[in-house]
């Protein structure tokens, strides 16, 4: 049978002899100080130097994972972790692991996850040299904005490594990102989840390696990052947009039929056109929002909507129909004018409003009822 400590401490490696001895010293001397049942796991994701005899030398656990990545070598790590808790942190010795008790007791207190802040703002602290001046100023504080904006999460360091959670929570979860973007889809998944969170004070330090720099790359996994904050969030990536775009077509008709004046520009068949753009984008990025929604929630990727669950492939065919049974009516009743004059010129002005609405009706609502089986097939249930 498996002793089950409370607190695993998990820290991908990849050659970090320079500095792997320290973190798991540190991360030792913490848990046996403040009377913490604990192991050290070192997920080592194909080290050609030292760094795995160091770490078994001082009584961590390696495990190897074949797959590269960062975020590969934590789901590694994590999967062979025994403890109750995980804390999971570089072992570059930027993080000092002798803040490990932090993290327990607010594990302890029944928290979900428990955030590291290396950032002022939310008490954290950065030693000189530590972070590159475009991470700490710009980078990670506009990322942490975003994520606090688009998925209500009260946390000020997305980026922050260092950071403690359950067993249960990390299952729940069912994280995919193999590379520097785990961390990031860890909190998106945790707010959508509604995990409890909280967040305690870190110091940075610069980092103790003298064989190689960092493995983070600030503009591949910035937009790594920003990436995946589009992808878990369909409402801003695609109804928003499409919403915006929907009322700015509304409005657009509203001045365009009665062919209105402003400050003596008139608006007509032109600007009925650019709104009839606007409505078609609108309507098509409002729809990829539902299959964005229904897909994610059928693979587990976030919780499932309510409303979207009760759609009903009979009610969208319904709705997609009427709106192309408008359109061709309108176009119906301009074909009946044409007829009515011998199938001879028309009123072009006139007509083509009445042509417009008719044929963007008609897209809305083909659209909508090939939506409606997409909908039918995207709600199926997956195979076990």
């Amino acid at each position: 049978m498996i002793d089950r400590p409370e607190l695993s401490v998990v820290m991908p490696c990849l050659d970090e002899e320079d500095t792997i001895g320290i973190c798991v010293e540190k991360a030792n001397k913490a848990m046996k100080e403040a009377n913490i049942d604990g192991e050290v796991i070192v997920a080592d994701n194909g080290s050609q130097d030292e760094s795995r005899k160091i770490a078994t030398s001082l009584g961590a656990r390696v495990v190897d994972v074949a797959d590269r990545g960062y975020g590969a070598a934590l789901m590694g790590g994590i999967e062979a972790a025994h403890g109750r808790f995980i804390l999971m942190g570089d072992c570059d010795d930027s993080y000092d692991f002798l803040e490990i008790p932090k993290f327990a007791s607010e594990l302890r207190k029944g928290f979900d996850l428990v955030q590291g802040c290396r950032l002022p703002r939310g008490g954290g602290r950065v030693l000189p040299n530590a972070m590159p001046f475009l991470h700490r100023w710009l980078g990670n504080p506009f990322l942490s904005w975003l994520v606090r904006k688009m998925f209500r999460i009260p946390i000020h360091d997305v980026y922050c490594g260092m950071r403690g959670f359950s067993r249960e929570l990390y299952q729940k979860l069912d994280l995919r990102s193999p590379g520097m973007e785990f961390a990031t889809e860890m909190i998106i998944k945790s707010g959508l989840y509604s995990a409890s969170m909280s967040q305690v004070p870190i110091t940075l330090h610069p980092d103790g390696r003298k064989q190689h720099g960092p493995h983070l790359r600030t503009f591949r996994d910035g937009w790594r990052t920003l990436r995946l904050f589009l992808i878990f969030s369909p409402r801003w990536s695609f109804f928003r947009p499409g919403l915006l775009l929907l009322i700015s077509a509304i409005l657009g008709y509203a001045l365009a039929l009665p062919q209105t004046r402003i400050f003596g520009v008139a608006l007509d068949i032109h600007t009925l056109l650019v709104a009839s753009l606007f409505g078609l984008i609108g309507w098509q990025a409002i729809l990829l929002s539902v299959f964005a929604k229904l897909f994610a929630a059928r693979e587990l990727m976030m919780p499932p909507n309510p409303s979207l669950e009760s759609l009903s492939v009979e009610k969208v065919l319904g709705f997609g129909l009427g709106f192309a049974l408008i359109g061709i009516g309108l176009i119906a009743t301009v074909a009946g004018q044409w007829w009515a004059s011998g199938l001879g010129s028309l009123d072009y002005p006139q007509t083509m409003r009445w042509v417009i609405p008719g044929f963007t009706s008609t897209a809305i609502g083909f659209q909508t009822m090939m939506a409606a089986l997409m909908i039918g097939l995207l709600k199926l249930n997956p195979k076990k």
